[in-house]
């Protein structure tokens, strides 16, 4: 059995992946670990999330920020559910030992330490551990990502984003002089546990935000290979992503090559699904799926593509799962789907 921990558990996001860990067959969750002050320690999971209560009972414990190295050595895998600044400030100290580390804060996916820090707000020093992070795009890094000792998971409207837009990319069938233009809607669960009014459910109608300067769009645009123009909406609902994406396609692109480009991407992969009519949010909640679907205007060139996932999960939880899996050197989708 893999050893594993989970430092940032008690987040919507730690909770998914604690589920998922312990109803693996070939990893053991050993840990669960919060913030040092935070107010849920000494508590158990099934306390802050009652639908773990008779299923999960390690109770979560204050991280010793003195003491990482030792925890990093104790442990097969650690996932960090934790804020960027932690993930940062705390990898000196984790990388480098007997651990995997799992990352799902944003603070190694960007390379560029300029465009970080104009994102991020903050500084980025770990020159050396963001050259050897991987981006954990599950569904087309799995080689990179079987051996990697730090994955940086992508973010949930990247997932979606990059999902759609990568095998058209990737087979030269997007017009080079066109931004592909991302419209996408999430559930408030992805503003995180931590009351806020802005992101309230009673105060929540349907808005966009970060307009023209979230720090999704750069990570969209560096993995993609071309700048995008993105622009995330919160909706009045928990959780999932639906994401609308218009395309200016290359010249004479028809069809035909269209779905033969997502065909081939996506042949065998249980996690990716090509749907035969548009996905809606209430497909895949609580799954650890993307739907795929689209239509193209022959006429014009236009092409509509809609990406569906749960934002918890395919968005966070569950790609972290598959990229743990790749790395351990199991199926990709292996405890996720049967």
């Amino acid at each position: 059995m893999i050893k594993t921990c989970i430092i940032g558990a008690s987040g919507y996001t730690g909770a998914e992946l604690a589920a998922l860990v312990h109803s693996h067959n070939k990893f053991e969750l050993a840990a669960l670990y919060v913030s040092t002050h935070s107010a849920d320690a000494g508590k158990s999971l099934g306390d802050i999330h009652p639908q773990f209560f008779n299923s999960i009972d390690l109770p979560l414990q204050p991280i010793d920020e003195s003491n990482l190295s030792a925890l990093s050595n104790r442990f097969d895998l650690i996932f960090l559910a934790t804020p960027h600044e932690a993930s940062h400030k705390w990898m000196n100290e984790l990388c480098g030992k007997k651990a995997v580390i799992m990352d799902l804060s944003g603070a190694f996916r960007i390379k560029n330490k300029n465009k970080f820090a104009a994102y991020y707000g903050f500084e980025h020093h770990a020159d050396k551990l963001l050259a050897q992070a991987v981006y954990g795009l599950a569904d087309w890094h799995q080689e990179q990502i079987s051996s990697a000792n730090l994955v940086a998971v992508p973010g949930c409207y990247p997932t979606a984003s990059l999902t759609a837009l990568k095998p058209l990319q990737q087979n030269a069938l997007i017009d080079a002089t066109h931004f592909p233009i991302i419209n996408a809607i999430s559930g408030v669960s992805g503003a995180g546990r931590k009351a806020a009014l802005n992101s309230s459910f009673t105060e929540v109608s349907l808005q966009a935000y970060g307009v023209l300067r979230h720090r999704h769009q750069p990570e969209i645009a560096d993995y993609l290979g071309t700048d995008v123009i993105f622009t995330p909406h919160l909706g009045n609902f928990k959780r999932g992503i639906l994401a609308t994406i218009t395309v200016k396609t290359a010249a004479n692109v028809t069809e035909q090559q269209i779905t033969q480009a997502y065909q081939q991407a996506y042949q065998g992969n249980p996690i990716v699904r090509l749907r035969n009519n548009w996905p809606k949010i209430d497909d895949v909640v609580g799954t650890p799926y993307c739907d795929l679907f689209w239509k193209l205007d022959e006429k014009t060139g236009y092409l509509v593509v809609t990406s569906a996932i749960d934002n918890l999960l395919k968005g966070a939880a569950s790609q972290a799962m598959q990229c743990a899996n790749l790395r351990f050197g199991f199926e990709s989708h292996m405890g996720l789907v049967n």
